[in-house]
């Protein structure tokens, strides 16, 4: 068989699945499921850790990981890190918030042996933000490792320059990050080359296998890389339509779930709604931010339109707000992404291309001004806030029939009552960290 055909052809059957402005203003040939390894919560995990040393990694890793500050593994680390250092394809779900980017970074930065002009690691990911994000991990956790380069490549910025840096051997990068549309193009023109590829990973896995043309990027990608290869794929969500094409990809995973969407739910972020008209939101949202103590707050919009009117409101009313969405420039995306993590603009106005994987630590604040169509996006929303068991707050305005059938959803879903915004208000406590 030809390795063009060892990867299966996926239909877009195999997969289920203009807004005004703001109101007043071939791989290895997979098993059957029977084959996988799933780990759910509560069955035996082979290693256990209390600190990252007991991973033994190596010591640059160890010294890193000691200036970030961390010194105990979350669940989803402790059971996957391990498996991900022994080389196995790993399939892994969980909540946001707890370490998944780490699993993966950990574990290729223990096993890459980086030669000059050779990429050893493909990291594919669906958004351009989340792509830099996980390029500073990986700089953050590499960084007494100077040998090892990695770069970071997406659409809406000149090909040339990657190009360029491809091309020169000493400035190729070991680990590669993009997003598949860049990815494809850069190895269809021949600029890129990856017959050396050790290790491929998909971080938010669903989103990219969900949507056919994107599905079809990351195959073309897929089957530019030897047969045999380590994979990775990771998600907070994945749904039982989306776990047998994430298999086609790999051999014999082992499986490592949340056992049940009860237990997604975040511990420490409180949850409320606030049922209201459309024309009341702008109102209401400038009262919770005058009124709530926060770090940071993060607002969800459903539009481009809707983020930049509403954002345009914030700083006439004289909020240090910002917002990002995909109708803006590459440049200007990632330039007001830095001025937000940075903490330069504490408030940012977003479309769901910000309800994903995003990691920004002092956001403990996360307002739905549009409430998202289902619950799984929902998650993936208030999941900014209450980050890595932190405490936080989340807000979400109810103001159409559709919008209480999502509460619903949510409510059935996670098995959570989620109750109304106590009219005396939330006392700061209770959801800021001491």
């Amino acid at each position: 068989m030809s390795h063009e055909e060892d990867l299966i052809d996926y239909s877009d059957e195999e997969v289920g699945g203009n807004e005004p402005a703001v109101a007043s203003n071939g791989k290895k040939n997979a098993e059957p499921a029977a084959a996988t390894n799933v780990d759910k919560k509560g069955s035996y995990v082979g290693i256990h850790s209390t600190g990252f040393r007991d991973f033994m990694l190596h010591p640059p890793l160890v010294r890193a990981i000691g200036d970030c500050g961390f010194e105990h593994p979350s669940e989803v680390q402790q059971k996957c890190i391990p498996q991900a250092m022994l080389g196995g394809d790993i399939i892994c779900q969980a909540k946001s918030g707890l370490g998944k980017t780490a699993v993966f970074v950990l574990a290729t930065l223990q096993q890459i042996e980086p030669v000059d002009g050779e990429v050893s690691v493909v990291v594919m990911c669906h958004t351009r933000e989340l792509a830099y994000q996980i390029r500073d991990e990986y700089n953050r956790f590499s960084k007494y490792l100077p040998n090892i380069r990695t770069g970071v490549f997406y659409g809406g910025t000149p090909i040339k320059t990657d190009q360029e840096v491809i091309k020169n051997k000493d400035t190729c990068p070991h680990i590669i990050v993009g997003t598949p549309g860049r990815l494809k193009a850069l190895v269809r023109d021949k600029i890129l080359r990856l017959g050396s590829v050790r290790m491929f990973v998909l971080d938010e896995c669903d989103k990219m296998l969900d949507q056919p043309d994107m599905r079809g990027d990351v195959q073309d990608v897929f089957r530019a890389t030897p047969p045999q290869k380590q994979v990775m794929m990771f998600s907070a969500t994945l749904s039982e339509e989306i776990k047998p094409i994430c298999r086609k990809f790999m051999q014999n995973p082992t499986e490592h779930y949340v056992d049940e969407d009860t237990k997604l739910t975040l511990h420490g972020l409180q949850q409320y709604y606030i049922k209201l008209e459309e024309k009341e939101k702008n109102r209401k949202l400038n009262d919770l931010l005058d009124e709530l103590s926060f770090n940071q707050a993060i607002v969800f919009v459903k539009s481009t339109s809707r983020a930049t009117e509403l954002n345009k409101l914030l700083v006439e009313c004289n909020f240090p707000s910002t917002c990002v969405h995909s109708g803006i420039s590459q440049e200007e995306r990632i330039r007001r992404y830095k001025e937000f993590k940075d903490f330069k603009k504490r408030i940012c106005v977003a479309t769901d291309v910000f309800g994903r994987g995003i990691d920004i630590e002092r956001i403990n604040l996360a307002i739905n001004y549009d409430l998202s169509n289902d619950a799984s996006s929902y998650l993936h929303r208030v999941g900014r806030a209450g980050r890595f068991g932190t405490k936080g707050l989340a807000v979400s305005f109810v103001s159409t029939e559709q919008d209480q059938e999502v509460l619903k959803e949510i409510e059935k879903r996670f098995e959570v009552a989620l109750p109304e915004f106590p009219k005396e208000g939330v006392a700061p406590e209770t959801y800021m960290a001491t």
